[in-house]
């Protein structure tokens, strides 16, 4: 194994192995607490312009498999950094090792670094720019270049992630009940998803709760999308700065009182700025499956999945909305229904993919919404 370098903006340096492609690369550099789902983790279009740092010691260990994508075309991440890379999956699906795939789809990822001093860093000083490299491995020269780039904030990450074309989507989630080639559901509603970097795990969800489901380009004019005549619009997950959609939150300012409305993560920060309301940055934002977020309605608790650097300040709104979801590690702000229309949205991700199933039901909510507003 080569030689490779970690070196953030603010001057660390991290030695270590690389696995993956040779090259450099750059990102914003934060960690996630899952300890599998790598694949799903690699595959998700919200850590587009991100290097993600895996807390959990090794990674590799069951491969890759041709199911386990959560989006067309490979990995997402900027860059890649393990404990340690198994090269000898174990697993009946898996067709390559987590290294071959990384290399085959030009991840530049490092590995044998000290992670817990690392997630430690961030934790303390906030997510950082960061580059790795297996070639220039001058500590001085790789900080003069990641110190030199101006960061993701206010750019539209979006535009990278989004599909070209409209598509219908008709997968469901796999269950032990039924193999893969189910019968049909009764379709009880169709609904229009923007792509701002959608998740197939909301796709497969959407269609398991009956939905009809076609997803559009993320700038997708509001007057198309009800020209469809849909029975509710779900606003997808995505990457970056909410601010930087401007066309994303234009639209949804137009369907608000048109169409019963969903959001889900960058989904609900945009819905959040069409409502009047303002966004801002988390230290070092939430990544991973295991935070415990209390539904305040029913005051139940779930352990959900996260995937996000900004959060919706939900009393910017004023009293338009009322705060539905509160995250229980550190009382951020994790969901949000309007008082009067039918419009509601949280911050964590109802679909996992990876991470627990306990808010799935969600979907079920959203359908049960579009029914009692016909």
């Amino acid at each position: 194994m080569k030689k490779a370098l970690l070196v953030l903006s603010d001057g660390m340096v991290f030695e270590g192995k690389s696995f993956g492609a040779d090259g450099e690369t750059k990102g914003e550099v934060v960690f996630n607490t899952s300890m599998t789902g790598y694949q799903e983790i690699l595959t998700d279009p919200s850590y587009k312009g991100q290097i993600v740092t895996m807390t959990y010691t090794q990674m590799g260990n069951y491969g890759v498999n041709e199911e386990d994508d959560e989006s067309a075309g490979g990995p997402k991440v900027e860059g890649f950094v393990a404990k340690e890379c198994l090269d000898y999956p174990s697993n009946r699906r898996s067709i390559s090792s987590l290294n071959g795939y990384l290399e085959k789809h030009g991840v530049v990822a490092i590995q044998g670094i000290d992670t817990r001093a690392l997630t430690r860093h961030i934790r303390n000083f906030g997510a950082r720019m960061g580059i790795i490299s297996t070639e220039d491995l001058i500590p001085e020269s790789l900080y003069e270049k990641v110190r030199r780039h101006p960061g993701i904030g206010g750019v539209d990450l979006v535009r990278l992630v989004t599909t070209d074309k409209e598509y219908k989507w008709t997968e469901r989630i796999w269950r032990w009940e039924y193999d893969s080639s189910p019968g049909k559901v009764p379709v009880l509603k169709k609904v229009v998803v923007y792509d701002f970097g959608v998740k197939f795990n909301i796709l497969r969800n959407l269609a398991d709760a009956g939905f009809d489901i076609t997803v559009v380009p993320a700038e997708t004019p509001a007057e198309a999308v009800l020209e469809m005549n849909p029975d509710g619009i779900v606003l997808s997950n995505g990457p970056g700065d909410p601010e930087a959609v401007v066309y994303g939150i234009e639209n949804v300012k137009k369907l608000l009182g048109r169409r019963p409305v969903f959001g889900i993560c960058l989904g609900h920060q945009i819905l959040g700025l069409a409502l009047g309301g303002k966004t801002y940055k988390l230290k070092f934002g939430h990544h991973g499956g295991n935070h415990p977020v209390m539904d305040l309605l029913t005051e139940k608790v779930g352990i959900t999945s996260q995937n996000h650097n900004y959060c919706v300040d939900i009393g910017s709104l004023g009293t338009q909305v009322r705060l539905t979801h509160k995250n229980l590690y550190d009382g951020t702000e994790e969901g949000m229904e309007h008082v009067e229309l039918p419009v509601f949205s949280v911050q964590h991700h109802p679909e996992a993919g990876p991470g627990p199933n306990d808010s799935m039901h969600l979907f079920k909510r959203f359908r049960e919404m579009i029914e009692s507003n016909r």
